[in-house]
C-alpha cells in the first residue's frame, strides 16, 4: 500500500509546498512506496500571495536542485477528502496550526501530527527550509524502515 503524507500550512504557498516537492524527490530516489502532497489551513490568509508558489519554496527547490512540477499547481485548501487520502498528516507548526485544524476539522485533529517550523514572520526562509529537509529526511528515513 502507498503511504501518502498531508503536508499542510497556513496558506500552502511556502512550506508545505517545499516539504512536499522535497518529500517527493528524496522518496523516489530512495525507491519507497510513497508520496506527499499539501494543502492549507486557512487559503483565505494568502490574499497577497503572487503566483503559484512562494518565492522562497522556488528559492530552496533550486538550491537543492530540486525540480517543481509543471504545471505549478496553485495552492489549495484542505478538505475532509485530502484526509481521508492521506496516511499521514503533517501541519508545519502547531502553534500556528492547531487552532485551523481544530477550528475546521475537531473530529480529525487527533491525526496530525506537528513540527515546529516558522513561517517568515518569525524565521528567515533558509532557516525553516533546512529545518524543513532535515525533517522531511527522518521522515524518509523513517519510513524506509517501514513501507517498500
Amino acid at each position: 500500500m502507498s503511504h501518502r503524507v498531508l503536508f499542510l500550512c497556513t496558506g500552502n504557498y511556502y512550506r508545505s509546498r517545499f516539504a512536499e516537492i522535497l518529500f517527493n524527490d528524496l522518496a523516489r530516489r530512495h525507491r519507497i512506496d510513497a508520496s506527499a502532497f499539501s494543502r492549507a489551513l486557512a487559503i483565505e490568509k494568502g490574499s497577497c500571495n503572487f503566483g503559484p508558489i512562494s518565492l522562497h519554496a522556488r528559492a530552496a527547490c533550486a538550491e537543492r536542485k530540486l525540480l517543481i512540477p509543471e504545471p505549478v499547481a496553485f495552492p489549495c485548501g484542505a478538505t475532509r477528502e485530502d484526509f481521508a487520502a492521506a496516511t499521514r498528516i503533517i501541519a508545519l507548526k502547531e502553534a500556528e496550526h492547531r487552532r485551523y485544524v481544530l477550528a475546521k476539522f475537531p473530529d480529525l485533529a487527533a491525526r496530525v501530527e506537528y513540527w515546529h517550523v516558522h513561517d517568515l514572520d518569525a524565521s528567515p526562509s533558509d532557516e525553516a527550509c533546512n529545518m524543513i529537509e532535515q525533517h522531511v529526511i527522518r521522515l524518509v528515513d523513517e519510513l524506509k524502515l517501514r513501507v517498500r
